[in-house]
Parts: C-alpha cells; sequence; structure tokens
C-alpha cells in the first residue's frame, strides 16, 4: 500500500515521501495517527498545496522541542520501588512512570514519547529514549532504587552489588567488634576471679590456725 508521509517517520521516510507499506501498518498506525494519507492523486494533490504550510508547522513544533530537548536531554530522575536484597523488582519500571516522574521535574512529557530497549525489573540506572519530534530524539535515566539515599549512592557509581557486599561487610564488622567485645569483658572477668582467689586463699589459712 502506498502513503505520502505528512512528517518524518523513523526508518520510513521524511515529510512527502511516498511510500510503500505494509497495510495493517497504514490502517492501524500512519493514517490513524496522522502521520501519512493515502497516496491517491487528490490527496498527493493536496499534500502538495498545504506543503509550506505544513513545513512552516514542523519547523515551529521541531523549534520548540530542541528547547525543551536542550534541558531534557541527559536529565536524571529518582524512581523509588521495592526490590529483592539482590536487586530484583517487585514488578517493573514502565514508560509511563519514566513520564510521570518527568513531569513530576518540570517536564512536560507523555508516556506515549518514551520508549525503553527492555523491561526495567532490576534496581540501577535504566536509559530511555524520548521522543519529542520526528526529529528530536532525546534521553533520559531512571535511577531505580529502595530508598533516596541508596539513590545517591547509586548515583555516586555504586552498583546495587556493590551496596550489598558493602553492607555484608559493614554487618560481619559489627559481628567480629561484637565477638571482641564479648571476649574482652571475659578476660577481665577471669583476671578479676584470679586477683581474688588468693585473698580467699589467705581468709581460709587464717581460719584454720585460729
Amino acid at each position: 500500500m502506498q502513503v505520502i508521509l505528512l512528517e518524518r517517520v523513523a526508518k520510513l521516510g521524511q515529510m512527502g515521501d511516498v511510500v510503500d507499506v505494509k497495510a495493517g501498518y497504514a490502517r492501524n498506525f500512519l493514517l490513524p495517527q496522522g502521520k501519512a494519507l493515502t497516496a491517491s492523486d487528490a490527496n498527493v494533490a493536496s499534500f502538495e498545496a498545504r506543503k509550506a504550510q505544513l513545513e512552516a508547522t514542523n519547523l515551529e513544533s521541531r523549534k520548540e522541542a530542541e528547547a525543551l530537548g536542550e534541558k531534557l536531554d541527559g536529565q536524571q530522575f529518582i524512581v523509588i520501588r521495592s526490590a529483592s536484597d539482590a536487586g530484583s523488582l517487585y514488578g517493573s519500571v514502565t514508560p509511563r512512570d519514566a513520564a510521570e516522574v518527568a513531569t513530576a521535574g518540570g517536564f512536560t512529557v507523555d508516556r506515549k514519547q518514551i520508549s525503553v530497549d527492555h523491561p526495567i525489573k532490576e534496581l540501577g540506572l535504566h536509559t530511555m529514549s524520548v521522543k519529542l519530534h520526528p526529529e528530536v530524539v532525546v534521553t533520559i535515566s531512571l535511577n531505580v532504587a529502595r530508598s533516596e539515599e541508596e539513590a545517591e549512592l547509586q548515583a555516586s557509581g555504586k552498583s546495587i552489588q556493590e551496596l550489598a557486599a558493602e553492607a555484608e561487610a559493614e554487618a560481619e564488622f559489627e559481628i567480629s567488634e561484637l565477638f571482641d567485645d564479648i571476649g574482652a569483658a571475659a578476660a577481665d572477668d577471669l583476671e578479676l576471679a584470679g586477683d581474688e582467689a588468693p585473698a580467699e586463699d589467705a581468709a581460709e589459712e587464717e581460719e584454720k590456725e585460729a
């Protein structure tokens, strides 16, 4: 099926291109989204008549997207989630979640503009692409953590595995310190008992002599 593109479509073509696509792709996506028209003589003529206006509108929206993109690109947003000690999430983080935290951070972003290569099911730093315009795509990162404190540590470059190892080492150190304290206390008790024994023996000898 041939369609004429009303805007740039990734891996397909630029505005004004007449391209061949599968009928289902055209009917379910391109046509209802207003990204293309069937390439009939009437529609091609209509596009040519509106081409200058469409290009001007596209240029204006692209400039707005570029201005937003300069501020949004590279931004990192924190998402707090419950997870196991190994870092596996009880659920997943979706584009909707990303849109919500970005909007809360002062950026107007729709979940449909956000894409992710694979489902986010682990704690850590994850990147997502945000299509602000057919010709403007930026990248944001989500810092998925169990707390604000953990997010700060992850942002400094530490992985969940490193954090877990540090926590385990700290716990082992505290246990070792506890046993050292118990050992020292026991040694003190033995020393004290040793000091008291001669005195008791002397008292017993005095009683016998009497």
